[in-house]
């Protein structure tokens, strides 16, 4: 049996606080989503200003990158490489850059979905969480 890093409430708070500062840094309304491995939402943050829509994007994005175990933009580059089937795959509906799975020893302990901004911004402030948590 293996042992595997789980996120703990602290940490879900420390990546969302660092997500939240690099967003307001440059001035950027988004919504802050944070998942555990399965994809289950344990935060949703939507600053002032983000699009309402943002708010349903964000946790997709990190749901997609969690179940994936890997970036929601590599699903975006498959549909616009001309793999239109794969919009039909089965429970990924955040296939936008923005979402980030948090990888810890080779394993998935979660992920972090951003919306509002350009897609490459979103992963910005989802990148600028994870490394406040050392990841």
């Amino acid at each position: 049996m293996k042992s595997k890093a789980v996120l703990e409430f602290a940490d879900v708070k420390t990546i969302a606080s660092a997500a939240e500062a690099e967003a307001l840094k440059n001035n950027w309304a988004v919504t802050i989503a944070i998942v555990d491995d399965g994809g289950h939402l344990l935060h949703l943050q939507r600053l002032d200003g983000a699009p309402p829509i943002s708010s349903h994007l964000a946790p997709a994005k990190a749901n997609t990158a969690a179940m994936g175990r890997r970036d929601s933009k590599i699903y975006e580059d498959v549909i616009n490489g001309g793999r239109m089937s794969f919009l039909s795959a089965p429970y990924l509906h955040g296939m936008l850059e923005g979402g980030v799975p948090i990888m810890k020893d080779g394993q998935c302990i979660g992920a972090v979905g951003v919306s509002g901004v350009k897609s490459s911004e979103d992963a910005q402030i989802a990148r600028a969480g994870m490394a406040a948590i050392g990841l």
